[in-house]
């Protein structure tokens, strides 16, 4: 290739490489032939120049390296790109998390400390195949919500760069945002994994506690603290949520995963609680962002149920206004007895607090907290889940300069409460203020009920799709590719006729605990038929190679189930595969063609549905 046509291969990539979701990425690699030293190493000469999101950029050999085991890791699985979801997909770690032999500083120089192993939350992600750019910038330990408490410099909002980006994962929200790393990790403990998300129109999956490992994270309040992920799409979220993810005997807090919790799933039209009397601050814009979400998830056939949020905000003040303060002075005990000028001056004002709190005063608080705990279960008795804004107000950077300490506190009101409870949430866009900033919202339930949120977040992503991030990029559907890591204890199928939502047969599907997870197509190569003498009356579906998209829904059906479900499929259905609009295979109704030439064909009507509302119709005439 000559230099010329080189140079122009290059700027090409150079430009294309900023506003990919895990899917285009897998996409460049698996159909365009692209070579990963390429795509990453325009990527990262993009990055290079003065931007606060990053404190560390790896450069060409550490780079090189991770080349090198990606290498490996192709030959180990015998050249299968498959076998590593995330092969050649970069991301970046918030600077305070461990990589071996890089630098870690939770923004404070003074006291950074040379890593001498990878946490395993980020090693299942390289061994995946991901590759690591580099470590972003934080408020300082972890301690805000603002994105501004550090020596390397505020971190500005991506779509006004005179607002603040949030915190304490500013660093890593940024970069997602404006599309130079696919997927990035953050630390949750008060809503640093939630607040950067809603302020930059991402997703942002804030894990129940232990699932993912939080060995190798300078610790914020240890007995809290969640490893969280940012993404552009609940798909991408959940995917590297879902790698990242597994029992570390190493770590104190890690639990594995009740067997149930892979499947949970929330009902088809959900009970919201929402604040009945939700606190802006004196902020229209977001007052009326929250109620045009609240109108499109009713429009999704969800109910909303206005909840009185007081124990929640008492436990909410619980984190920096009583002994939980000791946790974040224990983290970095030796540093701030010895070094505490070298602190930036708000968090450690914050931090210094906890030298007037005793033991007799964290057993009061734990104790008060283990009351308002069942406040809160009882809170949630009659809904499946809350939805809150993801923060009820947002603040210029010279407004939080002037007062860092007020305005910080209000941007915790809905998420400080989750982490004291043990419960898990989901920050999703929903949308723009009328002054063009992202409008955020959040899904939060009890622990263990993460894939019932990013199942739902799915169906709000297909509702209410969303550019992506700061990118100006649309959303397109998930492809088989996105999907690479399937939950081994469900089976997704694809229902066409008499087990839709409504229809004579669903109920074999509620019998066996399935859940429904979206309405869409098939691809083009299919048709349609009404098999006659069925009862219920039934279609069959058939590929031909030339037909419509039809109509079908998506539900993922228990393991253990799967097989009775099977058994009450009658000749000539069965189940195969099923190609979807989208590329996706999944398991679907299939019928045998001996019974085609005696059925009706009505693909026509490009679904059962809009099938039997046409023959009713003409039945009413007649």
């Amino acid at each position: 290739m000559g230099f010329a046509v080189f140079l122009l291969v290059y700027i090409y990539v150079l430009q294309q490489v900023h506003d990919f979701t895990i899917q285009d990425w897998q996409q460049r690699y698996r159909e365009d032939g692209a070579d990963p030293r390429a795509l990453i190493g325009a990527l990262v000469a993009r990055c290079a120049g003065p931007d606060t999101a990053w404190i560390l950029l790896l450069d060409r050999s550490a780079l090189a390296a991770q080349f090198e085991q990606l290498e490996l890791r192709l030959a180990a699985v015998g050249g299968d790109r498959t076998r590593l979801p995330l092969y050649g997909v970069p991301f970046a770690v918030k600077d305070n998390i461990d990589v071996v032999a890089l630098p870690t500083t939770a923004a404070c120089p003074a006291f950074a400390y040379v890593a001498a192993a990878t946490a395993p939350a980020v090693q299942k992600l390289l061994d995946a195949g991901a590759i690591l750019i580099g470590k972003t910038n934080l408020d300082q330990f972890a301690t805000g919500l603002v994105g501004t408490r550090s020596p390397y410099g505020a971190v500005p909002n991506t779509f006004d760069a005179r607002y603040i980006s949030g915190g304490s994962s500013s660093g890593s929200a940024s970069v997602v945002a404006r599309g130079l790393v696919a997927f990035a990790l953050g630390t949750d403990t008060a809503g640093s994994g939630r607040v950067p998300a809603g302020f930059n129109n991402l997703v942002g999956l804030k894990p129940t506690r232990g699932w993912l490992s939080s060995r190798g994270v300078v610790p914020a309040c240890r007995s809290l603290d969640c490893i969280s992920v940012f993404a552009l799409t609940v798909d991408d979220a959940e995917l590297v949520a879902n790698i990242a993810a597994g029992y570390d005997d190493g770590d104190p807090y890690s639990r594995p995963a009740p067997a149930t919790a892979a499947s949970a799933r929330l009902p088809q039209q959900p009970r919201f609680g929402i604040p009945q009397s939700p606190q802006w601050y004196g902020d229209k814009a977001a007052e009326a962002a929250y109620q045009q979400a609240l109108t499109q998830m009713q429009a999704l056939g969800a109910t909303l149920v206005p909840l009185d949020f007081s124990p929640l905000f008492e436990i909410a003040a619980l984190l920096y206004e009583g002994p939980w303060l000791a946790e974040r002075y224990a983290a970095i005990e030796d540093f701030i007895r010895e070094q505490a000028e070298q602190m930036h001056p708000v968090v450690r004002t914050i931090i210094e607090r906890a030298r007037g709190i005793s033991a007799i005063d964290a057993f009061k608080a734990e104790y008060r907290r283990a009351e308002l705990v069942r406040s809160a279960q009882h809170l949630l008795r009659d809904v499946d889940a809350l939805l809150t804004p993801t923060a009820p107000t947002i603040s210029t950077i010279a407004e939080v300069e002037a007062d860092p300490i007020t305005l910080n506190a209000r941007l915790g009101t809905y998420t400080n409460f989750v982490n004291l409870l043990d419960w898990c949430a989901l920050a999703l866009p929903a949308g723009f203020r009328s002054d063009g900033l992202p409008n955020g919202i959040a899904l939060i339930a009890p622990s263990w009920r993460d894939a019932a949120l990013t199942a739902f977040g799915r169906r709000w992503q297909a509702h209410a799709p969303w550019p992506l991030g700061a990118t100006g990029a649309t959303m397109r559907p998930a492809t088989t590719a996105s999907a690479a890591i399937a939950d081994s204890s469900l089976v997704r199928v694809a229902v066409v006729g008499a087990h839709l939502s409504g229809m004579p047969l669903n109920g074999q599907l509620s019998e066996r605990k399935a859940a429904f997870v979206e309405t869409t197509t098939t691809s083009t190569a299919y048709r349609l038929y009404a098999l006659p003498g069925t009862v219920p009356p039934k279609p069959g579906l058939a590929k031909t190679g030339e037909g419509a998209a039809i109509e079908v829904e998506l539900w993922d059906v228990p393991v253990e189930n799967f097989g009775s479900f099977v058994a009450l499929i009658p000749a000539p259905l069965g189940i195969g595969t099923l190609e979807l609009a989208d590329g996706r295979l999944v398991k679907g109704f299939i019928c045998e063609g001996w019974a085609i030439p005696a059925a009706r064909d009505i693909t026509e009507f490009g679904g059962w549905r809009a099938f039997l509302a046409a023959s009713n119709t003409a039945t009413a005439k007649e």
